[in-house]
């Protein structure tokens, strides 16, 4: 991983400078492997990010507040009551490991003074976050730790603190640069030199041992025993180079980035290794960098962990529903030959007096043919001649009944497939837990979600808002719900609504306030509309739009569902115009 323990070490300076004599004011759990330790001193406020996450572990200062669940978890409530108010004496790395361990001064039960640890071990999916009283006995931790987890090391309550097994490498910090080299020298002959680098140095993760291979060997990294004293020479300076860089903590925050502005990788070092294909960038500090590296890729795994099970119940609807319809249509298909049916009964029925009871069928001549024709009727041996023709005529209603059912049935499973569509578009688009809390509402309302016992009372959240460069207000739905309220309630019958062409997507609305608005405005709105739909990925997009007033809800409609008259298209491609400014509700 990029954050290893030279980055860290870069890490622990810059929380250092931030961080140390700060006092804890507010302490959250957001997420079940993250902790938001709110803090403030003489420099201001700030917020230490703790997150054990399996792909994204780190401490660091962050930007972002994530929304916090409305009842804290128990280590929430155990933080909050041990570390609040305490003070930051201290920021702690045993040697270059990744972990850094946060001293607090604190007060215990008693009004002693006492010194707390909160110990952040980064080791992928093994990452924690633990808590320790001032003898080294563990309080608590973000993930325990049994003996049916592991047998070395256990992390529970009561049980001294262990720190992790040291790996077999050698910290630059101690160890001689001579000597480093003379024994990788020695161990390693047949390994690439970025992997020799990489086994036998503490702190450096693979990006950092790959450009020291690609700086001391000109761009190529051979086997240890294929390397010219050239190379070797060069391999000494670099090392030295960075480990000088690491004890000075001199290094920079540097992001590396694909083509397409992705990042890809990050370092405390400037990137050249992939020439042309991918491009470096300073970054303003270590803590912006780990944010806006691992910010999307955190909010899209949170959401998608909170929203696992509308997703997976929307799924099976949805499949139900796509079986239902397509048997239904076979049905549907077999009611068409009905006419046959009747044609069957009315050929008995005209030669009753020529069928002989008992027979199996009966060769009858077809007046509804050509001229002359005759059709082979199947009959039941065991009825008689009128009964059979009776039988034909009952099959021929049914399958006249049955079509008539059946259509009506399958365009009302075609029209609940369409709001499921909705629903999960809906989905896609939730960036917070209040806009799924209003999902699963809405789902609950439709009879999808058991109705929970406890009433859980959600604030509705206020539409997306947005100003037009021609100054006219723009609000746009973040679900079915709101979808309605904004149609059919908020906005007035003057107003402009906007939604795309056939795609499920949110209700756009421009406040005309009885005025007309501009083209760049509407293709502004439009533009919103195509972006918040499920099209959003799209090079060009239909959105129709028309006045509020041609704008209606049939009765016992699904929410969001509505019909529309009068309209106009514009084509568009989706995005967030850079004209328009956003306002409160954005969220």
């Amino acid at each position: 991983m990029a954050l290893d323990g030279a980055f860290l070490h870069h890490l622990k300076a810059e929380l250092q400078s931030a961080l140390l004599h700060c006092r804890v004011e507010k302490i959250y759990q957001p997420a079940k492997e993250e902790i938001v330790l709110s803090m403030r001193g003489a420099g201001g406020a700030h917020k230490l990010l703790l997150s054990s996450r399996a792909n994204s572990p780190r401490a660091a200062l962050t930007a972002y507040a994530p929304e916090n669940p409305q009842t804290p978890p128990m280590l929430c409530m155990l933080l909050r009551k041990r570390l609040s108010g305490a003070k930051l004496k201290d920021i702690r790395q045993p040697n270059l490991e990744r972990m850094l361990c946060f001293d607090f001064d604190a007060t215990n039960e008693l009004g002693d003074r006492v010194v707390l640890t909160l110990i952040i071990e980064i080791m992928g999916k093994y990452s924690n976050v633990i808590l320790t009283e001032e003898d080294g006995k563990i309080i608590d931790a973000l993930k325990r730790v049994d003996m049916t987890m592991s047998s070395q090391r256990l992390i529970l309550p009561g049980i001294p603190y262990q720190i992790p097994p040291a790996q077999d490498k050698l910290c630059f910090l101690q160890t001689d640069i001579q000597d480093i080299l003379a024994y990788i020298y020695k161990q390693e002959n047949t390994l690439p030199l970025s992997r020799a680098l990489l086994n036998h140095i503490q702190g450096l993760s693979p990006i950092v041992c790959r450009e020291l291979a690609h700086l001391s060997c000109r761009g190529a990294d051979p086997a240890v025993q294929a390397m010219t004293p050239e190379h070797r020479q060069r391999l000494q300076f670099f090392l030295s180079r960075t480990a000088q860089t690491v004890q000075n903590t001199s290094g920079a925050p540097y992001m590396v980035c694909r083509p397409d502005g992705k990042p890809l990788d990050f370092s405390f070092m400037n990137i050249v290794q992939y020439g042309t294909a991918a491009s470096t960038k300073r970054c303003e500090s270590f803590s912006r960098l780990l944010d806006s590296f691992y910010y999307e890729r955190d909010r899209a795994e949170r959401m998608r962990t909170k929203a696992q099970d509308l997703l997976k119940l929307l799924t099976n609807a949805s499949d139900r529903l796509a079986r239902k319809i397509n048997a239904q249509k076979a049905e549907l298909s077999q009611c068409a030959d009905r006419e046959a049916l009747r044609i069957c009964g009315d050929l008995i029925q005209a030669n009753l007096y020529k069928i002989e009871r008992g027979a199996p069928f009966a060769d009858l001549e077809n007046f509804y043919g050509k001229q002359g024709s005759t059709l082979r009727v199947k009959l039941n041996p065991a009825l008689s001649p009128a009964q059979n023709a009776q039988k034909y005529y009952k099959d021929y209603r049914k399958a006249k009944t049955a079509e008539q059912v059946l259509q009506v049935q399958i365009e009302k499973a075609q029209q609940e497939l369409l709001y499921i569509d909705t629903v999960f578009e809906a989905l896609s688009r939730a960036g917070t837990e209040r806009e799924l809390a209003e999902i699963r509402q809405e789902l609950m309302e439709q009879g999808y979600i058991r109705r929970s016992k406890e009433k859980q009372k959600t604030a509705a959240l206020p539409p997306f808002c947005f100003v037009s460069s021609g100054g006219f207000q723009i609000l746009v739905g973040r679900n079915n719900r709101q979808n309605d309220t904004l149609t059919l309630k908020t906005a007035g019958n003057n107003d402009i609504w906007l939604h795309t062409k056939n795609i499920p997507g949110s209700h756009t609305v421009i406040i005309t306030e009885n005025r007309t608005p501009d083209e760049q405005t509407l293709l502004e709105a439009a533009q919103l509309a195509a972006f918040h739909s499920r099209a959003r990925d799209s090079a060009q997009v239909p959105v129709d739009y028309t006045q509020i007033r041609y704008v209606s809800k049939p009765s016992g409609a699904k929410p969001g569902m509505v019909i529309y008259k009068n309209n106009k298209t514009l084509y568009v491609a989706p995005c967030i115009p850079q004209g328009i400014q956003a306002q409160h509700g954005q969220g």
